[in-house]
């Protein structure tokens, strides 16, 4: 009979949480999905890309719009169904009836664990296929398209390389212009009557400018007075993607799935503690020499000031590799991904402990007042974690810390609420 009850309530409490969510739901997806659009407006849309490979751009973007959207969709959800039940004594009402807010809180614990899991699936599989996918095809469209990176009449620096180009038609450009720096410190100048981009295919992040009708002027800086003519039928001039356009190129821990990136960051940590272990040597060995030098210079006697500049460079050896510790940066980067994958589905569940109490608190307009509280959690949770990501990045921040930091606190604020509930 017990069991008959709590089902019927568990039933019911779900549904009106269920309902909320998907409300909730779909006004963050909304608002990551125009995001999105905006984002692309810019650097595709107002090139005039195909319409079928915007749309395919935007499906591969998906995955991450549906798995940010679950953790605030159930914090707001959450607030919602808790303030609607409270505010028309729904919860006041189950409790003269002998169910606690124990019992009560089971679908909402449930739910929020389910959420969880799928954001987590779409974090950790959907989102680094969308990803790899994404980047794919913009690689196709900068070169079947060059008027995305490259603007008719325009002059444009990318790194080392300057390009200046006239008219584009298609896949092809007139009358271009390069600028660029080889080794060696020369400048040298490349002017072509046609080119037209091409992919070299594969991941390598390099496509390839075919000239033709090309003459190159070359300097050198020691030899200022002196150029070095010549022309060519044809050229091809390879340049890194990641310079030509804001795309960089190759797999990198956001399209890696956590297991993929977990064996990543033991090879990464295995190679830095060897690092660390023969800079320690290393270390050691120059402290061993330095005080070899110094007890030299004593035994013979010599003056203070020969002695000082005998030893200068072991002391220089020495202080350069003490205040240069071997490092990893790409390391911190790795990590901060990897418990990314984690922390950000972890704030569907999360949330649930802070909604629920809080919601109870609502005595009128229980579903607005929680669509209010809802958005400004949702902020500073947002806030958070950007904040955590940049503390992790440039200072030094544990990456656990900086991605967990946002859920332990929800949970904390949580505790201090649950126990004023279970006092009402």
């Amino acid at each position: 009979m017990y069991k008959r009850r709590y089902a019927i309530v568990w039933r019911y409490v779900a549904k009106e949480f269920l309902v909320s969510f998907i409300v909730a739901f779909l006004f963050f997806f909304v608002i990551f999905f125009i995001n999105q659009l905006l984002l692309m407006a810019e650097d595709i849309l107002s090139k005039k890309a195909p319409v079928g490979d915007v749309v395919r751009l935007v499906v591969f973007s998906m995955p991450a719009i549906i798995a940010m959207s679950f953790p605030f969709g159930s914090l707001v959800g959450a607030l919602m169904a808790a303030g609607r039940l409270s505010s028309d004594n729904e919860f006041m009402v189950m409790r003269a009836c002998g169910i606690s807010r124990t019992v009560t809180f089971v679908p909402f614990l449930v739910l929020g664990l389910v959420f969880s899991l799928v954001s987590f699936s779409m974090n950790d599989y959907f989102l680094p296929l969308g990803t790899i996918n994404y980047g794919k095809l913009y690689r196709k469209l900068v070169t079947t398209a060059p008027q995305m990176a490259l603007t008719p009449h325009s002059v444009k620096r990318y790194g080392d390389t300057t390009i200046v180009t006239g008219a584009v038609d298609g896949n092809v450009l007139y009358d271009v212009l390069l600028l660029d720096n080889p080794p060696g410190g020369a400048s040298r100048v490349i002017s072509a009557k046609r080119a037209e981009l091409a992919e070299r295919g594969g991941d390598s992040g390099v496509i390839t400018l075919v000239m033709d009708q090309v003459f190159v002027q070359e300097s050198s800086v020691s030899k200022s007075r002196r150029f070095e003519y010549s022309s060519a039928s044809r050229m091809e001039y390879n340049i890194v993607l990641a310079k030509f356009t804001d795309f960089t190129p190759g797999i990198g821990p956001k399209e890696m799935a956590s297991r993929d990136l977990f064996k990543i960051i033991q090879q990464k940590e295995s190679v830095l503690a060897d690092r660390r272990k023969a800079r320690a040597q290393e270390l050691e060995l120059k402290h061993a020499e330095l005080l070899s030098a110094y007890m030299l210079m004593v035994s013979e006697k010599a003056p203070l000031n020969r002695a000082m500049l005998s030893l200068r460079s072991n002391i220089e050896a020495v202080k350069a590799i003490s205040v240069e510790p071997a490092s990893d940066r790409t390391l911190e980067v790795y990590k901060l991904e990897y418990y990314k994958k984690f922390s950000i589905p972890a704030g569907a569940l999360a949330f649930v402990f802070l909604a629920f109490p809080l919601g109870a608190l609502s005595r009128k307009s229980g579903k607005a007042v929680g669509f209010g509280v809802g958005l400004l959690v949702s902020v500073a949770y947002w806030a958070l974690l950007i904040g955590g990501q940049y503390l992790g990045l440039r200072a030094q921040l544990s990456p656990f810390v900086a991605m967990w930091a946002p859920n332990i606190l929800v949970l904390l604020l949580s505790v201090p609420l649950f126990l004023h509930r279970s006092h009402l």
